[in-house]
This record gives structure tokens, C-alpha cells and sequence, in this order.
């Protein structure tokens, strides 16, 4: 395809004791973005990092962190997560309840907008406030834990997505986590997804450089 693939890590595979070498070997290895999925235990069933390490780390690293709140009433800590250095913020349209107020704060607090549906949720709660985004995340598993497998059904919601987009003649970005492999990353580009992000697949398989190239491979051809 013609079109820029951008490959987005997640570091919820990566190996925690070491986050800084694993950005580090990212950055060696021409990657321009890492996902950073932050859990609170309660929106979904696990607990992973906050504001604090995200603080810590961007200090050594020049990746775009592309930041995936999977928590409850994000609009809590929107300032936090801008303080700690976050480029794009993604909240759940399922975890605040005045959805379009916390977009726009996000948005005020000087960072990319992104939204998050899961897999479950329909794409009319992304109607009225797409212009508003710079990213829709398709989820295409259930949130919460890493290597669970790609749901079938989600291949529509990603075409519908970016159909919507183009409809409307925006530039907004579709975002696809959960399931993605080398085996699926073709075909979910073809689907409409300019950013795919990858976690077991991508850091289970060093060294990342090569990795990166196959993902890209798979993609572009």
C-alpha cells in the first residue's frame, strides 16, 4: 500500500524491569511510536503504570507516546497524564460519562485526542464528536490483558470506521489493538487501519529492528 503504516509497540509486552533499554532498543530499531496501555483494576481486570513512569521515561526517550487510558473517569487525571508527557491521550468512550468535555480537555491540555471503543460498542458514540479527534481506536479484543486473540467481527467495525472518515473528508487516524500479527497486519491496513499496534507479537520476536521490517513487509509489501 502507498499509504505511511505506523507500527506502535505496546509496551505491556515489553519487559518492565528494563522499560528504558526497551525504548531505547525501539528508537535503534525505527520505531517512531510505543503504546502505553495504563489499567486501574477497575475499568478492566488489571493494574500496569501510571503518570509517575510515564514522567520518568520520557525524559530519555524522542518516541511519540501514544498513551491508552483504560481506566474510570479519565477526566481525572487528563493533566496529569499532559504533565507526565504524553503526545496523544486515548480515553474509552465507555469510562466518562460527558464524553465530548473530555475530549475537549484533552485537547486543551496541548495533547493529540484519541478515542477508544471496545469491541462491543457501536461506532454511532464516535457520530457527533469525530471531527473532534486525531484517532479512533478500534479495540479488537476485550480490554485488560495482553496475547488474547483477534475478534472476527471487529474487521466491519474498522472498515465502517474508515469509511466514516473518508465520508467526511477528515484525517483523522483508525487505531487497531488487540490480536495484531504478522499474519493479520496486511489485511487490517487493507481494512482502513493507519496505525496498528502489536505487543506479544512484536516483542516476543527480537531483535526489534527486524521485527519492525517484517511488520512493515507484511504491510507495504
Amino acid at each position: 500500500m502507498a499509504r505511511e503504516f505506523i507500527l506502535s509497540p505496546s509496551l505491556l509486552s515489553s519487559d518492565f524491569g528494563n522499560l528504558q533499554a526497551e525504548l531505547e532498543a525501539l528508537e535503534k530499531a525505527g520505531l517512531q511510536w510505543v503504546h502505553w496501555d495504563v489499567m486501574d483494576g477497575a475499568f478492566v481486570p488489571n493494574i500496569t503504570f501510571g503518570p509517575p513512569v510515564i514522567k520518568a521515561l520520557r525524559r530519555t526517550s524522542s518516541l511519540f507516546f501514544d498513551v491508552h487510558l483504560m481506566i474510570e473517569r479519565p477526566e481525572r487525571y487528563i493533566n496529569d497524564f499532559a504533565g507526565a508527557g504524553a503526545d496523544l491521550l486515548c480515553i474509552h468512550a465507555e469510562s466518562t460519562i460527558h464524553l465530548e468535555r473530555s475530549l475537549s480537555a484533552i485537547r486543551e491540555a496541548g495533547m493529540r485526542v484519541g478515542l477508544s471503543l471496545n469491541p462491543a460498542t457501536p461506532l454511532a458514540v464516535v457520530d457527533y464528536v469525530l471531527p473532534q479527534l486525531d484517532m479512533v481506536l478500534i479495540m479488537t479484543v476485550n480490554p485488560g490483558f495482553g496475547g488474547q486473540s483477534f475478534i472476527p467481527f471487529c474487521k466491519d467495525k474498522i472498515k465502517d470506521v474508515s469509511a466514516m472518515i473518508k465520508a467526511r473528508n477528515l484525517s483523522t487516524l483508525v487505531q487497531v489493538d488487540g490480536g495484531v500479527t504478522l499474519e493479520n497486519a496486511r489485511e487490517l491496513s487493507e481494512l482502513g487501519a493507519d496505525v496498528l499496534v502489536s505487543g506479544s507479537a512484536f516483542f516476543g520476536y527480537p531483535p526489534y529492528s527486524t521485527r519492525h521490517q517484517a511488520f512493515k513487509t507484511a504491510v507495504l509489501g
